[in-house]
């Protein structure tokens, strides 16, 4: 016993020597260039690794509001983009930024047409005709908002994780919104604060990822490796942005309260929208364990389009898993890449610039 008790005060004192030596925690380290930017939003476009490529359309990613994007390139091991651009897709990202008190009042309206900027700033950009919308999690239903009103700018779309039926029965996020009083949340608050919210997603499975997830750290506390993953994975869950009012007023009660999506009755600028619109091919990409959007949540999606190309694939990890699981983030940017691939209508090559 003594023995051990000494063992464990070595490894914690060469953990904290480790830990107090790492210095500033990077992220999202793949190089990308701002091709626009309006009101703290920024569209990225990243530095292809081949110069002429034979490929599919420039592939835009769409992530939520909630938290930030650079989960998507985390580290040069575990990201999305860079296995894209391995793959030699063209890659562009927004980053919505952080809202300030002045934004409460954008609303999804807004959110969809500052989508639709994105995908006009892309084609020119990238000198395209079309682009694959890669959307996530809420940057997937907003996704799907802006294809069923535009579906001409768009060839192929990827969903990752992405809630569409949010009355599913095993949807415990889903469940407890319908609780809020978001009225008076919004009417006292103004914006919401994204560490509240982060809070709540934390507090759906509390030992896991309140207390196991530190039991673990102390294994690892002496291996910089390990230590440095284990840090930028904590920036990034708690680099939560506020939500706007609005967009969160919106949201709450077009989507959780009312299941818009399945049930019908959305409206974007006085436009009807309709999935049925909606006939690219579609790669519906779940995480088995996801306890925020469940897998239910997202299959509802192969009932609602006119796509006679969708196709699903479930990986055995959490919501978070999906980007950063050595099972799922190494096999994903393959997949999506190989599946653009079949479906490109170009065979002919298309410049890129840096």
């Amino acid at each position: 016993m003594i023995q051990n008790v000494a063992e464990f005060q070595s490894r914690l004192s060469e953990g904290m020597r480790v830990l107090n030596e790492l210095g500033e925690i990077e992220v999202g380290r793949t190089p990308k260039d701002p091709i626009f930017e309006s009101n703290g939003l920024v569209l990225y476009h990243y530095r292809p690794l081949y110069k002429n490529l034979k490929l599919s359309n420039p592939v835009l990613i769409v992530y939520a509001l909630v938290n930030r994007p650079y989960i998507v390139d985390l580290y040069p091991e575990r990201s999305l983009v860079q296995g894209l651009l391995n793959e030699g897709q063209d890659v562009y990202l927004i980053d919505w930024g952080y809202p300030k008190p002045s934004n409460r009042h954008l609303d999804l309206d807004d959110y969809i047409n500052r989508l639709a900027t994105c995908v006009e700033q892309t084609l020119t950009h990238a000198q395209a005709d079309n682009v694959n919308l890669l959307g996530i999690c809420q940057g997937g239903t907003m996704s799907l908002c802006y294809l069923a009103l535009n579906p001409e700018k768009v060839s192929n779309l990827v969903t990752m994780v992405t809630p569409v039926d949010f009355y599913t029965d095993d949807n415990v996020l889903a469940r407890w919104f319908r609780h809020v009083d978001v009225n008076l949340l919004v009417d006292t608050m103004g914006n919401v604060p994204g560490t509240m919210l982060n809070s709540i997603f934390l507090s759906l499975k509390p030992f896991k990822l309140g207390v196991e997830k530190y039991l673990d750290f102390i294994d690892i506390i002496d291996q910089k490796d390990k230590l440095e993953n284990f840090m930028r994975m904590e920036k990034w869950i708690f680099d939560s942005p506020d939500q706007t009012g609005a967009m969160f007023r919106t949201f709450l009660n077009e989507f959780f309260l009312n299941n818009r999506l399945v049930d019908g009755g959305l409206r974007i600028d006085d436009q009807s929208v309709n999935l049925k619109a909606i006939t690219i091919p579609i790669l519906n990409i779940m995480a088995k364990h996801d306890h925020l959007v469940p897998p239910s949540a997202s299959k509802a999606l192969k009932y609602l389009t006119s796509s006679d190309d969708y196709i699903e694939k479930e990986y055995n990890t959490g919501h978070i898993g999906i980007y950063v699981s050595s099972k799922a983030g190494g096999d994903i940017p393959s997949r999506i890449a190989r599946w653009l691939r079949d479906r490109s209508s170009s065979s002919g090559t298309r410049a890129i610039w840096n």
